[in-house]
């Protein structure tokens, strides 16, 4: 039990704790935000719009040659609903199924300070209809439009570039030789 889990109010002053080896190295979190390699996660979520991943700078091998890559990185998701399931407030956020899988229990509020007391929600995407995906503890006064940042990993990773236009081509050949 942590200091901000007994007294609330304490979350002004004073982050909640994270697990270190459970996020990306180097992760820093304060009282509204987390740090990912020098990115804020809520200046990101303002400014792309969620749901989003952001991985870390680096991989993390987990094993000698030939053995898969880990990347970590930290999701970020719009609180879309609250509802209630058997008794459970299930959070609806937007996002989806993916190849990232999130380390739910870490799951923590972005974007603002929360003196409320921790409570046990479901979590579920809110395109899912309503299925939960894990239970998760947050502030009591979780709302609609809240941002949740929750540390993922993925063993694959593939970046795709869009490739320019003919006219984007004609504008600057020197570019595209």
């Amino acid at each position: 039990m942590t200091l901000t889990r007994l007294l609330p109010t304490l979350r002004r002053s004073i982050p909640d704790p994270i697990a270190p080896e459970r996020w990306p190295a180097g992760t820093r979190v304060t009282t509204t935000d987390v740090i990912v390699g020098g990115f804020s996660m809520t200046r990101l979520a303002e400014r792309d719009g969620t749901p989003l991943a952001h991985l870390a700078p680096t991989p993390t091998p987990t094993g000698g040659h030939g053995e898969r890559v880990r990347h970590r990185g930290v999701a970020v998701a719009t609180v879309r609903g609250i509802s209630d399931a058997d008794g459970l407030p299930l959070v609806a956020i937007d996002g989806g199924n993916g190849p990232l899988r999130p380390d739910w229990a870490e799951a923590r509020l972005i974007g603002r300070v929360s003196v409320a007391k921790t409570v046990t929600v479901a979590v579920g995407f809110a395109a899912g209809g309503g299925h939960a995906l894990a239970r998760i503890e947050l502030p009591g006064d979780l709302a609609v439009g809240d941002l949740i940042a929750v540390p993922i990993e993925a063993d694959r990773v593939t970046i795709r570039f869009a490739r320019p236009t003919d006219a984007a081509r004609r504008a600057e050949p020197a570019l595209h030789g």
